[in-house]
């Protein structure tokens, strides 16, 4: 087989490799794309200008790299201690019921098309996690790490979750208008995107019902695991105190 029909591939292993040592994602992708392009004899500054190209044609990602340093100015004075005071002010404010909330605006604003409202980098970080940590925070005192990402893995589920399962019911959205032109191009001409938006709406409706009642459990959970833990700690400091 000739060989320069896995040239294309190369960028493969190295994105595999990326992500499995933790690397910095955005690098990784660069860098295989980047492999990639030079294997296949790519001129470098034509592979350069194509990647400028695309970057400026993703809007999205463009809105997202102009955001970060507001986001970033934001934290830095003081944006996360204000969201977590906000809510530990708030007495029936739980880390599920907050994410909870969240999922549900998210997934409906998602269905009406409106999908820059939030974010992992607008919203997740600086805001959903933040007010999440503080309710934990609020309710059983200091978390264990292990816990904080727990918490994290949560808040960033739930903007993933309820973002793939209602963006599908807008009829403008691309990958909706995507299957309607694929199943044209194969012969299937009855199927127009409002039957897709339409059909998607049950899908959406049982996502956004399993990953409510996984929520609801949450605040158990975190109550269960902040209990072992502090008996843990507990039982350590018994323990250094007897050896002392």
């Amino acid at each position: 087989m000739d060989s320069s029909l896995w040239l294309p591939l190369v960028g493969i292993p190295i994105i595999v490799a990326g992500f499995a040592l933790r690397f910095n994602p955005l690098l990784v992708v660069i860098s295989a794309g980047l492999a990639t392009g030079l294997a296949v004899g790519m001129d470098p500054a034509v592979l350069l200008e194509t990647f400028g190209e695309k970057f400026m044609n993703s809007r999205q990602l463009a809105s997202i790299m102009l955001i970060l340093p507001v986001i970033a100015l934001l934290e830095k004075y003081g944006l996360k201690e204000r969201a977590q005071s906000w809510v530990s002010s708030i007495r029936s404010a739980t880390t599920g019921r907050i994410l909870m909330l969240y999922f549900v605006l998210r997934q409906f604003t998602c269905s009406l098309g409106l999908i820059s409202l939030g974010g992992q980098a607008q919203t997740v970080r600086p805001l959903l996690f933040p007010m999440a940590e503080g309710a934990a925070l609020a309710k059983h005192g200091e978390l264990p790490e292990h816990l904080r990402e727990k918490i994290a893995a949560h808040a960033a589920a739930c903007d993933n979750v309820a973002l793939f399962f209602g963006e599908d019911i807008f009829i403008a959205f691309g990958a909706v208008l995507l299957m309607t032109g694929f199943l044209k191009e194969n012969g299937i001409t009855h199927i127009e995107p409002l039957m897709i938006g339409l059909w998607a709406i049950p899908t959406a409706l049982c996502a956004l019902l399993i990953h409510l009642i996984r929520l609801s459990w949450l605040d158990a959970q975190i109550a269960s695991e902040v209990a072992q833990w502090q008996q843990r700690q507990q039982s350590q400091q018994i323990k250094q105190g007897g050896q002392a």
